[in-house]
């Protein structure tokens, strides 16, 4: 338990954030996939990303940790077999890229996680999976984990998913794609959600020399018998991590510098410095990172599909701003490591901020009149974003703020360097 106060702030703040969670899950997958040693720098060591990689070593593949680079050592998908489970935790990234990984493997395997893990669902990826020849299927047959995949060459053609819950079913086969036997066709045949997900995914892929073909969002192909490439690749900041930072700017009035982050980036998540400006901060994108400037705040409508771990965030944001703010198109925040908009509202009720849902839009009052203590359901977005709240009102408390290990393990350590 943590109390967050609201006391003397700095007015300029520069703040550094570990590497992409989600790039590191993707550059660690490609490198083990690769033809040789990858050196990796930046890596993200979080919970979620020491899942994977732990989860890759079980396979075969040999990973040494040498400090500020990762060194891997390509396997080109072979990988041994494995009786003993793979625990991924509560880690949804790492269960949904290696469910199709492991079927270039030996022998069946089963994939395991929390409870909460074994609540999520990831049918949609099995059914897809069964097109492509693999059998996977639900041990519980309710569509979720634990898991079960049989190793089985790849052979390639067309397939239909359904990618309205998560782009990570759509990124998990491509990363498996160049191992068919014949060019992989792949049809969306409901969303993609989370497209920005997607765009890192065919990043790491065409860095590592593997090219992916697409029609928008609705085609994906991928030719069969493609080599990813072993070389030294580096992991860039995490757009979602310097979130929380330009918030903090936001509530407070500051000036919150993270650097290294480029408006360029593939992360969606870039993005939601430009959302608060919409909401009146000032922006500002440099050389060497993005600065956000708070000011007068005014509720917004905004279509946060692209950017959903954001979400979390920007309610807190929008508990701070003049009128209501609408945050649309979220509905697959609820199959996240907790239910997001249920823990959202419920928190933010306690501090006396009315917010509710209308099964697809979040809809935030703004105005505040109390502090409280804030469960955070295990989950590392909701005591981050909350702990930005912290900052504003008297009296808030953060309940098992380690939770925040999953993501950002020295996030407590980063939020302390802004005050005097």
């Amino acid at each position: 338990m943590i109390e967050v106060k609201p006391d003397k702030i700095k007015n300029y703040i520069e703040i550094n954030v570990p590497g992409s969670k989600s790039y590191t899950h993707r550059m660690l997958i490609a490198a083990a996939l690769s033809d040789g040693v990858c050196v990796l720098d930046n890596c993200l060591k979080s919970e979620d990303t020491l899942l994977t990689q732990k989860s890759l070593m079980k396979l075969g593949i040999r990973i040494d940790d040498l400090g500020d680079t990762t060194e891997v050592h390509g396997s080109k998908g072979n990988f041994q077999a494995l009786a003993d489970p793979i625990y991924l935790g509560n880690s949804g990234t790492s269960m949904r890229l290696l469910t199709p990984l492991v079927s270039l493997g030996k022998g069946t395997y089963t994939l395991v996680g929390s409870e909460r893990m074994h609540q999520r669902p990831i049918q949609d990826l099995l059914e897809s999976m069964n097109q492509m020849g693999i059998p996977a299927s639900s041990i519980k047959d309710n569509g979720c984990p634990p898991i079960e995949v049989a190793g089985r060459r790849i052979k390639g053609g067309t397939i239909q998913l359904n990618c309205k819950m998560s782009s990570q079913y759509l990124s998990a086969l491509l990363l498996v794609a160049p191992f068919s036997e014949r060019t992989l066709e792949i049809q969306i045949v409901e969303g993609p959600v989370s497209k920005p997900y997607i765009d890192m995914t065919v990043d790491v892929m065409s860095k590592f020399n593997v090219g992916v073909e697409s029609d928008g969002y609705d085609r994906f192909t991928v030719e069969g018998g493609q080599v990813y490439r072993s070389g030294n690749y580096t992991v860039e900041p995490d757009s979602s991590q310097a979130g929380y930072f330009w918030a903090a700017a936001a509530v407070t009035g500051s000036t919150v510098k993270v650097m290294g982050i480029k408006g360029g980036s593939r992360q969606g998540d870039v993005h939601f410095a430009e959302t608060l400006g919409k909401m009146g901060c000032v922006l500002r994108k440099q050389n060497d990172g993005i600065a956000v400037t708070g000011g007068q705040l005014s509720g917004i409508e905004v279509d946060m599909e692209d950017m959903p771990d954001m979400v979390p965030t920007l309610a807190i944001v929008a508990a701070f701003a003049e009128g209501t703010t609408v945050i649309k198109n979220v509905a697959h925040l609820k199959a996240k490591e907790c239910d997001r908009i249920d823990a959202v509202i419920k928190e933010l009720s306690k501090l006396g901020v009315e917010a509710e849902w209308t099964n697809t839009d979040l809809i935030i009052k703004g105005g505040w009149s109390h502090g409280a203590e804030i469960d955070t359901y295990n989950d590392h977005r909701i005591a981050m974003s909350f702990a930005i709240a912290g900052l504003k009102i008297p009296g808030i408390v953060i309940r098992d703020e380690s939770c925040v290990k999953k993501s950002f393990p020295e996030f407590w350590n980063v939020f302390k360097t802004m005050y005097l």
